[in-house]
């Protein structure tokens, strides 16, 4: 009996490429195929290879060696592509006798692994052997990011969620080429990073979360695991340590950042705005400056998120102090900062970097101080909201279908925002209602990969119905992967 073979297709990519042409011609992998990295790329390129040949490898069978040279053998060979390329430019050309794959850097390479992945079959995700061999369809695809920071948020503060869960999410991240995983890693309910400086923060602080049970917290042997795995992933870990506000978990741990030096009570409620650090105290920025320098040790990306929102208890005046004494610290450790808008009422320092989430005229107040933009319309890219009426989920941002997460542009999302200031979009998953990983799976999907999709392809090319029909090929994918989804109604599952 002759085995099957399982055919890809690349008309339903997500996000939607610059160009694909198909071509004539299928290539089949066979036992005798290998994986050929040509010298110059062989340091850029070795993530990429290992993640190939980790996720067709079980049900494919094959072994995928990786060789200098082809011979006569069948090869996916990987090769460097010209300096003048932008970063996380690929391409990828198929043909009968191969697949060439040529990129820019090291992420361009990653996405074009993740391309070929999604246009094999869903059964070469599975993690047993399938019966047949698998073929792509030929074809040449040119492809680079319409915004170089196309990222997702997840909260870790309100509810716990350890390494293997935060992975979990790189995971699906990265298989729709965003490049950024934000960390909200402290909050009035728990603070989940290890600051060897201040082990209370840890042994007093993250012993609760949201509904009373017992948190946890990331290791920094733990952090340092995820900004590796992630790394491999063409994904850059952010940390945020939300402050002045929202900081009741560590002022519960340390009685000294308090002005009146007591320590409040352990919160396990879902109300904001109610504390704040003691701006007054030099405690504070000595506090803050240990804090930032440990999460800049052991995160090798460009940037860190002071947080700044919702600091309703801290005087304005104060506020303004604070950020602009917090920004200057992240910066004295090499570090970029990040803030929620609301950081655009102080003064920041060159190259700054305000998120949008609700109010304009902090974001344009931000800009005016040189600040770029990170788009997190909570309109549109809240994903813990509900879907639809009745759905689970919360709903203070309003209902957010799939469509109104892919509806938009961020290019003329805010009247008076210049579209060169936009670095690019980002969709946090706050977690008060959250408490799980299959829970956090159905919020973002099928959201997260309209978000990759606006953050990805060029305006011009999209459309909610190529989209929609598109993403409703992925289920299959999903569910071979493990992963939890929503049936959104808005979306053609009927193929």
């Amino acid at each position: 009996m002759t085995e099957p073979v399982r055919l890809g297709s690349f008309a339903k990519l997500v996000p939607l490429p610059r160009s694909v042409e198909p071509r004539a011609a299928l290539f089949t992998l066979v036992p005798e195929t290998v994986v050929v990295v040509r010298s110059e790329a062989r340091q850029d390129a070795a993530d990429a290879v290992d993640l190939l040949r980790s996720r067709i490898g079980a049900a494919s069978g094959l072994a995928l060696p990786v060789r200098d040279e082809a011979g006569t053998a069948p090869a996916i060979s990987f090769t460097a592509g010209p300096e003048r390329w932008a970063p996380e430019h690929y391409t990828i050309s198929v043909t009968q006798a191969g697949v060439d794959v040529v990129a820019a850097d090291h992420d361009g390479f990653v996405w074009a692994v993740q391309t070929l992945v999604q246009a094999l079959p869903p059964e070469a995700l599975s993690s047993t052997r399938q019966p047949g061999t698998f073929a792509l369809p030929a074809v040449v695809i040119d492809d680079a990011p319409r915004y170089r920071w196309r990222a997702a948020m997840l909260d870790l503060a309100r509810h716990f969620f350890g390494p293997d869960d935060v992975k979990a999410f790189v995971d699906e991240v990265s298989a729709y080429k965003l490049n950024r995983l934000h960390l909200h890693l402290t909050d009035d309910q728990g603070w989940r990073i290890e600051i060897r400086s201040h082990p209370e923060l840890t042994t007093k602080g993250s012993t609760s979360e949201v509904g009373g049970d017992k948190g946890g917290y990331l290791t920094q042997a733990d952090y340092r695991g995820i900004v590796d795995y992630a790394r491999e992933r063409g994904v850059t870990i952010v940390p945020e340590v939300d402050t002045p506000g929202h900081t009741n978990a560590a002022l519960h741990s340390i009685p000294a950042l308090n002005c009146d030096g007591d320590a409040p009570p352990v919160y396990t409620g879902m109300k904001v705005g109610f504390s704040s650090l003691c701006i007054d105290k030099d405690d504070t920025y000595e506090w803050f400056d240990d804090v930032v320098g440990e999460l800049a040790d052991m995160t090798p990306g460009k940037w860190i998120h002071l947080g700044g929102d919702e600091s309703h208890s801290t005087p304005a005046a104060d506020y303004r102090t604070f950020v602009a004494k917090a920004a200057r610290i992240v910066v004295d450790h090499g570090k970029t900062p990040i803030g929620w808008e609301e950081i655009g009422n102080a003064d920041l320092p060159t190259g700054a970097v305000a998120q949008h989430w609700r109010d304009p005229e902090p974001t344009l107040a931000a800009v005016r101080h040189g600040a770029d933009v990170i788009l997190s319309p909570s309109s549109k890219v809240y994903f813990d909201m509900k879907y639809v009426e009745g759905g689970p989920g919360n709903v203070w941002a309003g209902l957010i279908p799939t469509r109104t997460a892919y509806d938009w542009n961020p290019a003329t999302l805010l009247d008076g925002l210049d579209a060169d200031r936009v670095l690019g979009v980002e969709a946090p998953v706050w977690t008060e209602l959250i408490t799980d990983r299959k829970t956090f799976q159905e919020r973002t999907l099928p959201r997260l990969p309209a978000l990759a999709e606006v953050a990805w392809s060029e305006q011009k090319a999209r459309s909610w119905d190529g989209f929609r029909q598109r993403i409703g090929t992925h289920a299959p994918r999903w569910e071979a992967a493990g992963w939890a989804w929503t049936r959104d109604p808005g979306i053609d599952w009927s193929n």
